[in-house]
């Protein structure tokens, strides 16, 4: 059984430098060996759930600017799935969940910074999916419980995003965590070990500090997918901060 992960993407840099966290991706990606990868990234914003569909190799996508010239020099030449990305649309359109498919889009940073430093060989088939921030939380988490199970068939779902991402609020040189990022992911980890799923839903009117950490909610939707495809128990796999305020919480859910 494969677990459902929640995985911070934080800075495109994780794909180059060696960090703690980026050893922490490479043990997580030796000790789990799935047969193929569904990944929701907060770089891929639509209103209508859309899901990578193609068999051949991925572009690589640099969506982001002012880095150095061997980030832009990285690929990772993963392939797709058809076959996985026509089960995944199937759960849903059951559910009564719209969806749609693209035959062109690579894969934006979101999602090959974090499966680069997991599994460099790029020899298991990843279908990406597209968030819509907008959605309310509940169902977020109804399209996560829409692919429960298919950890049983080998299928890893990772939710890309950042549970404190407010690059306003980076302090650069800064290496101690604010507190009120420290506060608001102790909140959510609470919360999420006890199974307050209805706190949960309500985390930006009861979370401290919820509006510095989420102030849009692209990068914070994914761990609600996440944590609905995977199951109620949570599992803290990491936790770190890099610039003052840039968590890099992961979480396990089965």
């Amino acid at each position: 059984m494969v677990p459902s992960l929640f995985l911070a993407h934080g800075s495109p840099m994780l794909a180059i430098e060696p960090s703690p966290y980026a050893e922490f991706l490479a043990r997580l990606g030796r000790n789990l060996t799935p047969e193929a990868i569904v990944i929701f990234t907060a770089h891929w914003e639509s209103d209508i759930l859309t899901i990578s569909s193609t068999d051949d190799t991925y572009e690589t996508i640099y969506d982001f600017y002012g880095f150095p010239p061997e980030l832009y020099a990285v690929r990772y030449p993963a392939k797709g799935s058809k076959r996985i990305a026509a089960h995944v649309r199937e759960r849903l359109t059951k559910r009564g969940i719209p969806s749609r498919t693209d035959e062109r889009r690579g894969l934006d940073h979101g999602s090959w910074t974090l499966l680069s430093r997991m599994y460099p060989q790029a020899d298991i088939p990843v279908v990406q999916a597209s968030v819509n921030p907008y959605l309310p939380p509940d169902k977020q988490y109804e399209i996560g419980v829409t692919l429960r199970g298919l950890g049983a068939d080998g299928i890893l779902i990772i939710g890309s995003g950042v549970t404190v991402h407010n690059l306003r609020m980076i302090r650069w040189e800064q290496t101690e965590p604010e507190d009120w990022a420290v506060r608001f992911d102790d909140w959510l980890i609470e919360r999420l070990q006890n199974r307050d799923t209805a706190s949960l839903f309500q985390y930006a009117e009861q979370a401290p500090y919820a509006r510095q950490a989420v102030p849009r909610a692209e990068h914070f939707v994914p761990l609600f997918i996440a944590y609905g495809s995977g199951g109620d128990t949570a599992e803290v796999l990491y936790r770190g901060y890099e610039y003052g305020t840039l968590s890099y919480l992961c979480l396990s859910f089965q």
